[in-house]
């Protein structure tokens, strides 16, 4: 593939410094300013923790968990849609397919996105057809009927049935599809019907004191805390902040715990496994080991994130 037709930069360490304020694009609002602070604060997480892969709980200086052991997280693809847009791929349906696959020769749990128009989710739920498994959907704050007619269309490939509620803070697609910030009683609906189907429901985008509240009364089975990569408008600071500091009353609502945002090596998973973590999403430094390398890209990327 030819690097200078991707968004990307391909910068040797992606820590939201070569691609400034590029929308479309890799960066983020605000000169990358959560996109920066998402990797700088991981490096001081596991800094502060001591987090050498292999150590146990007893061996870090201030333990913020109440096992034994901090056990690592698992990886999961993020959730990526808007293909030509924002990564520079030549084809919007065969970046989902190439996509997955990749993610499937690495290895990782996987995650869809939707957008607009409709066939970024399709194209999504095609290729995952196509490769004979399933992941985590998630979804942006349609309007419910909207939602729910997306929710249909998931339903035969979702290990997960999620909603993006910091893709409202798109104000673009927010003014174009009509998104809400969603009630507790609208995610409760939400919640029930994944759960007539038996799947699980997960919300990401947990970032703000007013997120804590609302999961501490929707209950859903899966919090993401997520600023989107730092890509929208949102409180400034970082995922690893705000995990570090709330992951106490996060994981006494829910059933499961991930994060996303800035993760960019072994140390920085194992930080997240300290506070109760069970997954972390990547989402650029995979879209880049795909752009560089192709199908094998994702896993070429991993075995560096494991320092081989």
């Amino acid at each position: 593939m030819n690097q200078n037709q991707y968004k990307c930069h391909f910068c040797a360490v992606c820590n939201g410094c070569g691609c400034i304020s590029e929308l479309p694009g890799m960066g983020g609002f605000a000169e990358n300013v959560n996109f920066k602070l998402n990797c700088a604060d991981w490096n001081v997480l596991a800094g502060k923790y001591s987090c050498n892969v292999g150590m146990t709980h007893a061996a870090f200086d201030e333990p913020c968990v109440s096992g034994a052991e901090a056990s690592l997280p698992e990886i999961r693809l993020a959730p990526v849609t808007g293909a030509v847009e924002n990564v520079g791929y030549p084809d919007e349906k065969q970046f989902y397919f190439d996509l997955i696959e990749a993610a499937c020769i690495a290895g990782v749990k996987l995650s869809i996105g939707d957008g607009c128009p409709d066939e970024k989710l399709l194209y999504g739920i095609e290729a995952l057809k196509q490769n004979g498994r399933n992941a985590a959907v998630f979804i942006k704050p349609y309007p419910q009927l909207r939602f729910f007619e997306r929710m249909e269309w998931a339903y035969p490939v979702a290990e997960y049935i999620g909603i993006d509620i910091d893709s409202f803070n798109i104000v673009t697609m927010r003014n174009k599809v009509n998104l809400e910030k969603k009630t507790e009683s609208q995610l409760k609906e939400l919640k029930a019907a994944a759960a007539r189907q038996g799947i699980p429901f997960a919300v990401k985008g947990v970032f703000t004191e007013a997120d804590i509240a609302l999961m501490e009364a929707v209950l859903p089975d899966v919090i993401v805390v997520s600023n989107h990569g730092g890509r929208v408008e949102n409180e400034i600071g970082s995922t690893a902040a705000f995990l570090e500091k709330n992951s106490s009353r996060l994981k006494n609502c829910c059933g499961g715990l991930w994060v996303d945002g800035g993760i960019r090596n072994a140390s920085h998973l194992k930080a997240a496994g300290l506070f109760d973590v069970s997954e972390v999403m990547l989402g650029r430094p995979l879209i880049t080991g795909l752009c560089r390398d192709g199908k094998d890209g994702m896993k070429n990327t991993l075995k560096a994130f494991w320092g081989e």
